[in-house]
């Protein structure tokens, strides 16, 4: 004899709810997977799919603003010549910003290189034997920060930490910030 719809119902809907948020807690691990294959099988579409670009850049941008107000505004001053200056850096900084936030430099970036390491004649990945293909997020410590962040920290080449940000907009996890330490 089936069971009235009254007593089914409240648990169907109960384990519904409790599957969804398994799969949006699971999400950001989902990504980071995802990330890693892409990276490892130098993927620029995958990995492409799993970042959002513009919040990306624009993050960047602003910490490398930042980073030059910082350490060369002051000295700047009130001169023509060091105001050009200034602009001319973020010129040079806003370039840099655009090589980090591609497929490749952020591929470098979490394997702790720096954009100008990934660069620097090596084989192509394809060529290289899957057991020497790079590790991106190797010894990297996770953690939530809210229900809708989710963060991935690693030392660069450096020792310097970088995290990286998740961001989640319905049920998609999408890198969307990469917190730089400015470096040597």
């Amino acid at each position: 004899m089936p069971l009235p719809a009254r007593r089914w119902l409240p648990w169907a809907l109960a384990a519904l709810a409790l599957a969804l948020a398994a799969y949006v807690a699971a999400g950001p691990f989902l990504t980071v997977r995802a990330i890693q294959q892409a990276v490892r099988a130098d993927d620029s579409r995958a990995l492409a799919r799993q970042v959002d670009f513009p919040a990306l850049r624009a993050s960047l941008r602003a910490q490398a603003e930042d980073w030059l107000a910082r350490e060369y505004g002051e000295r700047a001053g009130g001169s023509l010549l060091g105001q050009w200056g200034l602009q001319a850096a973020r010129g040079v900084a806003g370039g840099a910003v655009d090589a980090m936030a591609t497929p490749i430099g952020l591929a470098a970036l979490m394997e702790g290189r720096r954009i100008w390491s990934r660069v620097d004649g090596r084989p192509p990945l394809h060529t290289v034997p899957e057991a020497q293909r790079p590790q991106p997020f190797r010894d990297a410590a996770y953690r939530y920060e809210s229900p809708s962040r989710f963060t991935i920290a690693i030392a660069d080449e450096d020792g310097q930490p970088m995290v990286f940000v998740l961001t989640r907009r319905g049920l998609r996890w999408r890198l969307s910030d990469i917190r730089v330490s400015p470096g040597p």
